[in-house]
């Protein structure tokens, strides 16, 4: 069956609960077990000191290292991405890092794309360069041979050991291509130590992009976006091969950083109505970005659904080789700066301005003093993040009216006349 069927009761046993259609939420800090032999067999498994017998689970100890509800959504959560397993975090942020700790040490390089996610970007910059940490970074326009050449400038080949991407890029839904990232990782790893891909797929996953089977070794999620979808939880995903995850599932257990029953109850909820809110909201960006489009007052749309071959030959090849739909986040330079993209921001009626995204409601921000505030403005305007640009996250709600709405807000602005330059 396919994932959207599957979501309703994959990984649940109602016996095992009263009956209960929906699993309940297993509100328990531990667990009790049926003897003490049952005790040290779970826990000898739980700390590696023996592998799994063919055909034994691993029984329930205590919530920081598993939960029902974790346990059955993180199987769940395998399905869309083809996913051997899965971890569950309290945030995006913890998932993100709780990666990055686990495989990265003192002497390794980070090489990770840009633009990222504000609080990504910062992570990286200041938080793991004080563990000794080497990080560079490179963006869409630039080759596999312009990025070993910096690895070579700053004389780190031979230290790459992770491989972090963001595509599309928050906030421009710039592309990189994931084919030939995973091939710089293999020519990145030896024998003795591997180079990993790790994407953060929150922008088109889990439906529109499924990084797992092009390469990567590992998938990252702020699962608040379009896996919770509803505004009211924070939540984390890290998905990959068995062999992978039981390295971030121990370092979870030590940072004590795995979400709660309440949180994967939630997630679990969302997932039920996953596939239909995400395919709403593809269609409504469709019709939005075609209005901005035609908008006097908008400069230029960032919407993959209008790459062409004409356009942007190669951005439009990576779109196609890896992404199923153009997803549901546009962003648009406002002719002006800042008080132009402010004055819009602030005549939204029905379209929230608020940070987040991939919920049901429609959501606003400036990236350039809000989500990227962090980054210098040297990087932010290396990549497109400008005084006049505003990042629209397309929800549910009647598409005409979501238009209407930009519209109006629109009409407020009084765009600046440069003519007097010419």
């Amino acid at each position: 069956m396919k994932p959207e069927s599957l979501m309703m009761s994959y990984g649940y046993k109602p016996e095992l609960s009263e009956g209960a259609l929906k699993c309940p939420i297993f509100l328990t800090s531990t667990f009790v077990f049926k003897n003490a032999e049952e005790g040290k067999s779970f826990f000898e498994v739980a700390y590696g000191l023996r592998e799994k017998k063919e055909g034994e689970e691993l029984g329930l100890i205590y919530s920081r290292l598993n939960n029902p509800d974790l346990e059955i959504l993180e199987n769940r959560l395998t399905l869309w991405d083809n996913a051997e397993d899965a971890a569950v975090f309290e945030s995006g942020m913890s998932a993100i890092s709780t990666s990055m700790l686990t495989f990265l040490n003192p002497g390794d390089t980070l090489l990770y794309s840009n633009p990222l996610y504000g609080g990504s970007h910062h992570f990286i910059n200041h938080v793991l360069t004080r563990f000794g940490i080497n990080i560079i970074d490179f963006n869409s326009t630039e080759s596999k041979e312009d990025i070993y050449q910096k690895i070579e400038d700053a004389n780190l080949s031979g230290t790459v050991k992770m491989v972090y991407v963001e595509t599309p890029g928050n906030p421009t839904n710039s592309l990189i291509d994931l084919k030939m990232c995973a091939e710089l990782c293999s020519e990145f790893s030896t024998e003795e130590r591997k180079s990993l891909l790790v994407v953060d797929n929150t922008y088109l996953g889990p439906l529109w992009q499924n990084p797992l089977n092009i390469g990567a070794d590992l998938i990252v999620y702020s699962a608040t976006k379009y896996i919770g979808g509803h505004s009211d939880v924070i939540a984390g995903a890290v998905l990959g091969s068995k062999e992978l995850m039981a390295q971030i599932k121990g370092m979870r257990t030590f940072l004590g950083n795995m979400a709660g029953p309440w949180t994967g109850w939630l997630l679990m909820r969302s997932l039920e109505t996953l596939k239909m809110r995400m395919e709403t909201q593809a269609f409504n960006a469709e019709r939005v970005a075609a209005f901005l489009n035609e908008h006097p007052k908008v400069e230029k749309v960032y919407y993959l659904g209008d790459l062409t071959p004409e356009k942007d030959p190669e951005a439009y090849r990576i779109y196609k080789s890896q992404c199923k739909s153009p997803g549901a986040m546009i962003s648009f330079d406002i002719k002006g700066g800042e008080k132009e993209a402010f004055k819009f921001l602030n005549s939204l009626k029905l379209i929230k301005l608020a940070v987040s995204l991939g919920s049901t409601e429609s959501l606003a921000e400036h990236p350039f003093t809000m989500t990227h505030a962090d980054v210098s403005s040297d990087v932010k305007n290396s990549v497109s993040i400008t005084e006049k640009l505003v990042r629209i996250s397309i929800g549910v709600e009647n598409p005409d009216d979501i238009i209407s709405d930009i519209n109006q807000a629109l009409e407020k602005v009084k765009v600046p006349d440069f003519s007097f330059l010419q």
